[in-house]
């Protein structure tokens, strides 16, 4: 298989590629602004994909979308791409899906609270331990109950749900405090703010659809629209992080393979670590170290090497470096960390040379024969075939409407979930609450009343004097108790004193 050619050596004269087959053992494109990182991940990506490799990236600037369209061939392009040597130069496009969370500039991108999970939606919440445990709590009580959470009105619900019952949830499962509540949804409602209630609902994002090769066998080029995205720091590197995660629990293991299944591009990735905790960075840790031998190549992009915790860069076998900057202290030790990180080349000196660097010039080193990273080179980056520049409207809503997946998640859908359920239990509740009791039958006839009640009264009485049926009642047992009362006390005299009937 053909390598991946990232431009020409200035020093050596020779090209410089990254082989398929170690393209999953991840890497790193670093320098400053403006010095050519994006030109650089635009030819990565056009490289992966002509060998039908899917492709995920974030476009935070907005000029990364000119994948989608092909080149203007101009002579100056055409002239350095001879010079370099890349075979067959000419202006193409490539395949791609847009995808947004906020479903303005792509299809929109969801996922439900539940697969999120309580860890990474309390980094998203900004939330401390304390409040960070209710929400574990919360997570737990739903899945006791059966109530899926899938947006946040099922959160909600479910916060109000604890809040009611917080004496019996803290026997239960630990203490529950309204204050901590009342924060959570506090944080639920700047999220709403943000935008972040479009991305948690159905339909989900499925793996298998950024993962996708067209018919020509190229792989598919998903990119995120991260322009507005980016203004919200943790809800960007959540989701990134949400869905490495999701490609690490769900891919299976497929070990060392002639190209990668999927290359997964995290620009800004000094967001990822800011004030991260030290077990999530120790989770990033994990999920880069392993997800290699499923297939999956990480590539992060950020100014400065030193942005990536160091025992994550360890794990970045291929290396591009774009010119650094040393106007402070700071910019220096950088300076010092990259020169260091690089497999030394005697005919080059790396820290003079980080510093002078042109525009689309880097320093670079990729793992070769047997994964052993070659010597750094002084390289010139080959010029991508697409667009090097933003794209119009007209544009991006042709290449919406040529997608394959838009009619899958343009329309939302909201089954039954926890909130409809709980709301459906407290409307049964408040019509049980309404209902009239069973009533007694002093009750039924103190309350009935009119003319009707009046006959009643008249014939069959009252508790205080009597009705017409009882007083008749009473008339015939006395005439008939006198009668055969004089009956008998006849029958008893005559026959004392010997009388007759």
């Amino acid at each position: 298989m053909d390598p991946i050619l990232i431009g020409k050596g200035i020093t050596d004269d020779i090209a410089v590629t990254l082989l398929p087959c170690f393209g999953n053992r991840h890497g790193l494109v670093a320098g400053a602004t403006g010095t050519g990182k994006t030109v650089t991940l635009m030819t990565l990506a056009e490289g992966f994909s002509r060998l039908g490799v899917p492709v995920f990236l974030a476009d935070v600037k907005g000029d990364v979308a000119g994948l989608a369209v092909a080149g203007d061939g101009s002579e100056k392009l055409a002239q350095r791409a001879a010079e370099i040597g890349v075979a067959g130069y000419a202006p193409a496009a490539s395949p791609v899906v847009f995808w947004d969370l906020y479903g303005q500039l792509g299809h929109p991108v969801r996922t439900t609270v539940s697969e999120m999970g309580p860890t990474l939606l309390a980094r998203i919440l900004e939330l401390n331990d304390t409040q960070a445990g209710v929400l574990d709590i919360v997570f737990k009580l739903a899945d006791d109950r059966g109530l899926l959470l899938l947006d946040l009105d099922d959160l909600r619900a479910l916060l109000n749900l604890v809040a009611e019952e917080r004496k019996d949830v803290s026997t239960e499962y630990g203490l529950v405090s309204a204050p901590s509540v009342a924060a959570i949804q506090r944080a639920l409602l700047r999220l709403s703010q943000d935008g972040g209630e479009n991305f948690f609902g159905e339909p989900a994002l499925e793996l298998a659809d950024i993962m996708r090769v067209n018919h020509d066998g190229r792989g598919v080029v998903g990119i995120l629209a991260a322009a507005q995205l980016i203004l919200k720091p943790r809800l960007y590197s959540t989701f990134l992080l949400w869905l490495l995660s999701e490609l690490f629990e769900k891919l299976p293991e497929v070990g060392d393979l002639d190209k990668p299944k999927l290359v997964f591009i995290f620009d800004e990735a000094h967001l990822l670590f800011d004030d991260a905790p030290a077990a999530l960075v120790q989770r990033i840790e994990q999920v880069v170290r392993l997800i290699r031998s499923k297939g999956v190549g990480v590539y992060f992009c950020s100014q400065f090497p030193d942005d990536v915790p160091a025992n994550i860069l360890g794990q970045l076998g291929n290396r591009v470096q774009h010119a650094l900057r040393a106007f402070t202290p700071r910019d220096q030790k950088a300076v010092k960390t990259a020169a260091e990180t690089f497999v030394p080349n005697p005919k080059l000196d790396v820290v003079a040379t980080l510093s002078q660097l042109g525009t689309g010039e880097a320093l670079v080193s990729t793992l070769q024969d047997k994964g052993v990273p070659s010597p750094v080179q002084k390289t010139l980056v080959a010029p991508p075939r697409c667009r090097m520049g933003s794209i119009t409207d007209a544009e991006r809503a042709q290449v919406r409407a040529g997608s394959p997946v838009g009619g899958r998640y343009d329309t939302a859908v909201n089954r039954e979930s926890a909130a409809e359920i709980l709301a459906r239990r407290a409307q049964q509740a408040a019509e049980q609450a309404k209902a009239p009791a069973a009533r007694t039958r002093e009750q039924d006839e103190s309350q009935e009343g009119g003319f009707g009640q009046a006959i009643k009264d008249a014939i069959f009485g009252t508790r205080r004097r009597q009705g017409m049926i009882e007083t008749m009642a009473k008339q015939t047992t006395r005439t008939v108790g006198t009668k055969l009362g004089n009956q008998i006390v006849r029958g008893i005299l005559g026959g004392i004193f010997g009388g007759k009937r």
